[in-house]
């Protein structure tokens, strides 16, 4: 076999193999599954930065960015204007969608007081760093107060209200501290979020003594009700509950004791003597 055949036979191979490899790629790509991408038909308006609770929202905090038009944010929005001076009521991260229920009403303005729940009332509480738990009293941490006072001669402390909603730590509002874990510095007032009858429990014990607060778990939010701490219980002396005021008629007077019963008489005898008779005392 001369050398030109062996090319022409090593050609014709070589085309053959191509061609088998062509059509096994072919046939792969005819074979695979279409794969659909969902293109951005709509758009929503999301926090362009970390957004703390009280701040109104400016330009710069936000942008605009494609969303999926199958998987819609419920109550998001598509234009910057319509979030524009609202406050944040709930802290965003950033690249979140804005929805409704973490912003303030329009015309409500921004600050602390459009995170008060509807019903509540924000009531500042002076702490130090004993109180506040060493700063880990937190926006969005719950606590019980307790509070610790001499109704009369001998002191006390209860819990008066537990599982009570951290609204703020002095001038802050930032919920990611409690996220993250970092105590605030030094904060000179924490505001609680309170019942109107629960402010003015709290605002008659801020009176009538000290004050305290007791961190929560976040999981735990059953109501604790304590029948209180007392000196005399702390020594492991017994105390004595006391005695309920007496209702209805008052109690007839107990009778005077019986007076004892007189001494036991002498045995004796009469002795008689003609006509006379006396009595004889016999000894024993």
């Amino acid at each position: 076999m001369d050398r030109r055949t062996r090319a022409l036979i090593v050609v014709g191979l070589a085309a053959v193999l191509a061609t088998g490899a062509a059509y096994g790629v072919y046939r792969a790509i005819q074979t695979r599954p279409v794969e659909r991408v969902p293109i951005a038909s709509r758009f929503v308006v999301v926090a362009a930065r970390p957004l703390p609770v009280g701040v109104a929202i400016a330009p710069d905090m936000i942008r605009v960015t494609g969303w999926p038009a199958d998987a819609p944010v419920a109550g998001g929005f598509e234009k910057p204007e319509e979030v524009l001076g609202r406050g944040v009521t709930v802290a965003l991260v950033e690249n979140e969608p804005i929805i409704e229920s973490k912003l303030a009403a329009k015309g409500m303005g921004a600050g602390l007081a459009p995170a008060v729940p509807a019903g509540m009332r924000g009531i500042a509480v002076r702490v130090n760093d004993v109180i506040s738990v060493a700063g880990y009293t937190l926006p969005g941490s719950h606590v019980d107060v307790i509070v610790t006072f001499r109704p009369g001669t001998e002191m006390i402390s209860k819990v008066v209200l537990s599982n009570v909603l951290v609204l703020s730590t002095g001038p802050s509002t930032d919920t990611n501290q409690a996220r993250e874990g970092k105590p605030a510095t030094n904060p000179p007032l924490v505001t609680l979020a309170l019942t109107p009858a629960d402010a003015e429990r709290l605002t008659l014990a801020t009176s009538q003594g000290q004050v305290t607060l007791a961190l929560r778990n976040p999981m735990d939010t059953e109501q604790v009700v304590t029948s209180g701490a007392r000196v005399a219980g702390l020594m492991g002396v017994a105390v004595a509950e006391p005695r309920p005021a007496p209702t209805g008629r008052p109690r007839a007077a107990a009778p005077p004791p019986a007076a004892p019963p007189p001494p036991p008489r002498p045995s004796s005898i009469r002795v008689i003597m003609g006509t006379s008779s006396k009595e004889q005392i016999i000894k024993k």
